[in-house]
């Protein structure tokens, strides 16, 4: 080999080995980046329905602390129509990229109970977290004799057929707690559907109905004018921290197994990564937390108790099983479709 060869080798050689301490030098002052940081933008929020109602409070009250605790602002998109599924087939058919999410209630089970829907929601979405619940009660006017649901019962049992209530529509949460409330009491009385929420209060104010079921958020200035006596509530346990509902028996407390839960959560598309899943779900848990939230949240009759990604997870399979369960035995499913038809 020549000299002229080996000078080359050897220089070369140096060159590389240069190379070598040059890049650990780099590597090991810079750490090696394997994934995107998330977020590093804004997120999209679907609201299923339209401005002013509770999933569209709930919504605006979390973009507040979203700064805080996400880095990044909450965008509220309002889709509203289809009893929600049109704002929940935009978020089933997003991006799992974390960049969309959206509000999600008990509806999310029931609606594909009723007719075919373009996603079965409760496997096409990924629950985030359950934010609280909105509590369904059943009220009298206080004009009327009744004091007790025993009252009610014994009344219904010695005039079947004549006592009417309200409720926003067949297949709603509040028509479902009222099938369970007269099957557990094993009474007949009449159903008379209004459209919406407004309507059905209405025609129970105007003495259309005797009976009204209702999510509180619609009757807390009758409740607080003592226009309307409630009489019991669809809960697990009381409304303690309610100072107008926290003396109100439940359902339960009075022999009768009627338990709904409402609830009102977060959800995003299927397949979501794993690492974005975990920073969703611990800033999301951060702004239930918050305590101006738990106050905004309390001004709309929503009664706050987180549940995180998997909690929430067992959540929709329980309500999912026995819904459908009682859907079906309740003939609501059928009265739906035939109604559409």
């Amino acid at each position: 080999m020549g000299f002229k060869k080996v000078v080359i080798l050897a220089l070369a050689g140096l060159l590389a080995i240069a190379a070598m301490i040059g890049g650990c030098s780099f590597m090991k002052d810079t750490p090696v980046i394997t994934e995107k940081k998330y977020p590093d933008g804004p997120i999209t929020i679907i609201v299923p329905t339209g401005p002013g109602g509770s999933p569209d409070l709930m919504a605006r009250a979390m973009e507040k602390a979203a700064m805080k605790y996400l880095g990044y602002p909450l965008v509220v998109k309002n889709i509203p129509g289809g009893a929600a599924t049109i704002g929940w087939n935009e978020l089933a058919g997003s991006k799992p990229d974390g960049y969309t999410i959206g509000v999600t209630t008990t509806g999310i089970i029931l609606q594909p109970l009723y007719g075919p829907t373009r996603y079965h929601y409760p496997t096409a979405l990924e629950p985030l977290a359950e934010v609280g619940t909105l509590p369904i009660v059943l009220a009298v006017r206080s004009d009327q004799p009744w004091e007790s649901i025993d009252d009610v019962v014994k009344y219904a049992q010695e005039h079947p057929g004549e006592i009417k209530y309200a409720h926003p529509g067949l297949g709603a949460p509040t028509h479902i707690v009222a099938e369970m409330f007269a099957k557990a009491a094993g009474i007949d009385i009449k159903q008379v559907p209004f459209v919406t929420a407004t309507d059905a209060v209405g025609a129970f104010l105007g003495g259309h109905v005797q009976l009204l079921f209702m999510s509180t958020p619609e009757l807390k200035e009758q409740i607080r004018s003592g226009r309307v006596r409630v009489l019991a509530v669809a809960a697990e346990q009381r409304l303690t921290d309610d100072p107008e509902l926290q003396k109100v028996p439940t359902f339960k407390e009075q022999g009768l197994d009627v338990v709904f839960n409402l609830w009102h959560g977060i959800g995003a598309p299927k397949m979501m990564p794993k690492d974005v899943q975990d920073r969703l779900a611990e800033g999301l848990r951060n702004i239930v937390n918050e305590p101006e939230f738990k106050e905004n949240m309390s001004k709309i009759g929503l009664t706050v108790k987180y549940l995180g990604p998997q909690e929430c997870s067992e959540r929709w399979m329980a309500d999912n099983a026995r819904l459908t369960k009682f859907v079906k035995e309740s003939g609501i499913a059928e009265r739906i479709a035939a109604q559409k038809n």
